[in-house]
């Protein structure tokens, strides 16, 4: 006995058979067109021929099927579910075969046609994005199957097409042979996830078109050349342009690019149908080996950015694909990798409207291959070959008609081989305007730039000076980080240092942070999901969670450093001089659109402001401003000026007002507080009176200060480790994290030496070490007082064979009653050694539980940093010197232990840790650890805080900024 099926094509290398040969997408014309978006039936088997195609036949029963949104993932719907790995596949890799459970999900849409829909001409169904593989049927007639998930498919349905009870039949398979092209670090969900289209193509209609609009920065003239499959004619009115298709035309005009998006609507019309086009002249060459656009080489402040909704998965709406772009502008990002694939086709309007540079990659990764020395790799293999053109020119052609797009890219991380040659020379064959990128093969033989990711700053440094070595014609090319700066968890850290090697180096061209979004999926006992909460077989846990961006959209820390970092107007200056040094980063516009205020604040308060005269420095120019005099009356003490740079009038993206960069200038500085040890420790019933304060007469603890009563105070060096600290496994540098897990540091025993009440302190000696362990830490902790304030001086002395650093170093304790905190010193959000540099200085106010920081995966967070005095529970606390300022209804221990936001439960103590120093950042999650300047070293170390009461109240109110 044999069985037969009609499944064959789930395994085909090819890319399919009866779809139209692809050509570029629009967003609308004089053609009626139908959206078939919506509510479809639906109906789930195991296996890829469960069921036979009966379903697609006119008249067929699915009044028992179940519902799914379409565009949507079934797995996100209550189907199945889905399922995350960074680069392994999660079927045995036995190409092009895929496994017998293979989930498929038939689909079903009956529609009618619009009434006024035309009878005569014929009709184009499209699919902008199915995962992995679709079998097509309208009417009970197949149109045929596709592969390639993220990228367009149109059948000719003319024909078949009746005014009413039109049955539309899809079968989804979740594995196919394109899988193994399709092995990017991301969710695995399949369904019809993009728009569904009919569209009425009457007789005449556009075809494809081919916008070519370059541009002269000599002379100041662009080219216009719009190639169209049928004859027309091309009208740009502000132009006076009317010219047939096919026939260039040159003029003045203003060029295209990121930051002055200049685009004229025009009109390619043919017999049958009007297209509105939107066009931006520019030319993208390289030259003196450097990127070029219209004549400027170019810095990338980029990201690479996945498509991602919490609950919608890749299934975005425009809304959604708007508020990412009006992010990225607003946080001063200009440039964007569409990874690792081509996006929805609306999400590369918006980029030209707004104005993004835009890499836009093919839907190709064979990331798992690496787990077999890459043996029978398809991008090396001549079968496959047809399918990776196949996604070569549906990219291409879709989105050849958007400025926006500078370059394109091959695809990612899938080795080397000659089907990717293959790719290359077709692209050029086909568009010479644009660029090469693919990261993957070290001799840039297909490829116009040497890409790279998360190169560490000693190599990006070399490649800069030129002392890189390899391949002549790498040496020869411009570089950028197509990834780096690995956004996961807490962090990226080091991004200013990266920064500055941009700026430092003509060759190096920037870089794209890793990446946009946390793709956590909201879960209602998780908060959000990551790899592992759906019972995978196999995943590789939050690494889906290492975005600039909270799953909710919100701005996370490493975003707020991100855009204070590429800000591009440099704030500097001399603040005894009274001069600031206005620098423009610009690549192409000058400052006449910003506008510049200044404040100039004592102790943080501001006490005068008023706006600052700025020259409309063109790019590149810098200019010494002289700043008013110091106000008249203005107080002593520690002052500053800030000098803003925000938007002077409302644009697209932004209003008025948003501030585009900042900077603060030292005027006088700090005052460091002082405490005349002039009370003595007086014992009591079991306790010393000292001041304000009581203590533990056996064991030197403080139990109130000024009343408030004071938990567990003792020296701490342990942090919930972050996604940084405890690195990725494949690499071979040291990974703190598991060090200091080794050395048992998140045990650290406290040992009591000597209480000593002397004439004029208390000292308390202590030893700090982990079990097991001969290293530990001397500590003494030395108390005084003046009668109404209390100092503590810690004093550490590291003892034994301390080969790592420290994750911290200062105290922690416990308040009751903590709600609200006020501070002075670096804010709004949290900072640390290497991610400081949004740190604004000033005061600031925020609730105990808005001072933490969602991470999808807990971890260290919330660290206020330079804080020279705060207010919480009652205490007020000064330091010398400034200090790091933490404050959580948890203890480090649970934080450390959480696996989820919604394992944290807040507790009637608030647990403060000041400390001292604290270990860097760095983005060793997947790229380098922190710098060696951003260690904290085991080394003789004293610090001191001031303790005093306040009342409940605020004793002066004060702006809050």
């Amino acid at each position: 006995m044999s069985v037969t099926t009609t499944t064959g094509y789930v395994e085909d290398v090819s890319p399919g058979s009866g779809a139209l040969p692809p050509r570029a997408w629009y967003a609308s014309s004089d053609a009626p067109s139908l959206s078939l978006n919506g509510t479809w039936r639906f109906r789930l088997s195991d296996t890829a021929d469960a069921e036979d195609d009966s379903f697609a036949a006119r008249g067929y029963d699915a009044d028992g099927w179940a519902e799914v949104s379409v565009p949507g993932h079934w797995v996100l719907q209550g189907h199945g579910s889905p399922a995350y790995t960074n680069h392994l596949y999660p079927f045995p890799v036995d190409p092009p075969r895929v496994p017998t459970e293979n989930p498929t999900g038939d689909h079903l849409r009956v529609f009618d046609l619009p009434a006024d829909w035309p009878a005569d001409g014929g009709a184009v169904l499209r699919f902008d994005g199915v995962e992995s593989c679709a079998r097509v049927w309208l009417n009970g007639t197949e149109l045929g199957e596709f592969k390639g998930s993220r990228l367009p498919h149109e059948f000719a349905v003319g024909e078949l097409l009746k005014p009413a009870g039109n049955v539309l039949a899809v079968r989804v398979h979740q594995w196919s042979a394109g899988s193994y092209l399709e092995d990017q670090d991301q969710w695995w969900l399949p369904g019809i996830f993009r728009d569904v289209t009919l569209l009425h193509r009457p007789a005449g209609c556009v075809d494809d078109f081919f916008v070519h609009a370059s541009y002269d920065h000599t002379t100041g003239t662009g080219t216009l050349r719009v190639d169209s499959g049928v004859a027309g004619r091309v009208t740009v009115p502000e132009l006076g342009i009317d010219v047939p298709t096919g026939e260039p035309v040159t003029v003045p005009v203003e060029p295209w690019s990121a930051e002055t998006p200049r685009r004229y609507e025009g009109v390619l019309a043919t017999e049958g149908e009007r297209v509105p086009l939107r066009i931006g002249f520019r030319t993208v060459e390289l030259s003196d080996g450097l990127i070029k656009v219209n004549g400027t080489a170019v810095l990338f402040k980029g990201v690479n950015r996945h498509e991602w909704h919490p609950v919608r998965g890749r299934a975005l709406d425009l809304a959604t694909m708007r508020e990412d772009v009006l992010l990225m502008k607003r946080h001063n990002i200009n440039a964007v990798r569409t990874s690792h694939y081509p996006p929805h086709p609306a999400f590369l309007d918006l980029c030209d409207e707004f104005g993004l540079w835009v890499i836009d990659e093919c839907d190709l990764e064979t990331h798992g291959f690496t787990e077999q020395g890459w043996r029978d790799n398809p991008v090396d293999d001549d079968r496959w070959t047809p399918a990776l053109l196949d996604r070569a020119a549906r990219m291409v052609e879709r989105d050849k008609n958007h400025p926006s797009v500078v370059m394109w890219s091959l695809g990612n991380e899938a080795g080397i081989g000659r089907g990717l040659t293959a790719m290359a020379e077709w692209i050029r064959a086909r568009d010479a305007s644009r660029l090469l990128h693919y990261e993957g093969d070290a001799t840039c033989r297909d490829t116009d730039v040497y890409a790279r990711m998360y190169a560490s700053h000693a190599e990006v440094e070399r490649i800069g000076r030129g002392l890189d070595g390899g391949p002549r014609r790498r040496r020869e090319l411009p570089f950028i980080l197509c990834e780096y700066a690995h956004a996961m968890g807490n962090g990226p850290g080091g991004l200013a240092d990266y920064q500055r090697l941009f700026r430092t180096y003509d060759r190096l061209q920037g870089g794209f942070v890793w990446e946009w979004i946390d793709h956590g999926i909201a879960h209602p006992e998780l908060g959000f999901a990551y790899g592992g909460d759906f019972g995978e077989e196999l995943h590789d846990g939050n690494f889906v969670c290492d975005g600039l961006l909270f799953p909710d959209r919100r701005p996370s820390p490493g975003l707020i450093e991100y855009k204070k970092v590429i800000e591009p107007v440099t704030l500097t200056g001399d603040g005894r001089a009274g001069t600031v040094r206005v620098t423009n980063g610009y690549d192409f516009a000058d400052l006449a659109a910003l506008a510049f205020s200044w404040s100039y604040e004592v102790e943080g308060e501001p006490v005068e402001e008023g706006t600052l005269a700025v020259p409309a420095l063109a790019p590149g120019e810098s200019a010494e401003v002289k700043l008013p005099a110091v106000p008249a009356g203005a107080p002593s003490g520690e002052a500053l000026w800030t000098v803003r740079a925000h938007l002077a009038s409302g644009t697209a993206w932004a209003p008025a007002g948003h501030v585009v960069a900042w900077g603060q200038v030292p005027v006088t500085e700090r005052r460091v507080p002082s405490v005349a040890a002039s009370a003595r420790p007086v014992p009591g019933d079991g306790v010393i009176v000292l001041g304000p304060a009581t203590f533990d007469a056996r064991t030197g603890a403080v139990r109130t200060i000024g009343g408030v009563p004071v938990t567990g105070l003792r020296l701490d060096v342990w942090r919930a480790t972050t996604d940084n600290d405890d690195g990725a496994a494949w690499q071979s540098d040291l990974r703190y994290g598991l060090l200091w897990r080794e050395l048992g540091l998140h045990r650290m025993r406290h040992r009591l030496d000597a209480v000593e009440a002397g004439e004029d302190a208390l000292t308390v000696r202590t030893r700090v070490a982990p079990a097991a362990r001969e290293a530990g830490l001397a500590t003494v902790y030395r108390w005084t007082s003046d009668g109404d304030r209390l100092r503590l001086t810690v004093s550490t002395v590291p003892e034994g064979d301390w080969s790592v650093p420290l994750p911290r170093l200062g105290i922690r304790f416990g308040l009751r009653a903590a709600e609200r905190v006020r501070w002075y010193g670096g804010g709004p959000g949290e900072a640390y050694p290497d991610t400081r540099a949004a740190a604004l200085t000033g005061r600031w106010e925020a609730a105990v539980d808005d001072l933490q920081t969602p991470y999808v995966r807990p971890q260290e967070n919330g660290a206020r940093i330079d804080v020279r005095w705060a207010e919480l529970g009652g205490l007020r606390v000064e330091g010398d010197p400034a200090f790091f300022l933490t404050a959580r209804r948890w203890t480090t221990e649970q934080l450390d232990a959480a696996a989820h936001r919604t394992d944290l439960v807040p507790g009637d103590t608030v647990w403060v840790n000041l400390d001292h120093a604290q270990h860097g950042i760095g983005s060793q999650s997947c790229g380098p650890a922190p710098l060696p300047r951003y260690h904290l070293r085991a080394e003789p170390a004293e610090f001191s805080f001031v303790f005093s009461a306040i009342d409940s109240v605020p004793q002066l109110p004060f702006k809050i900024r």
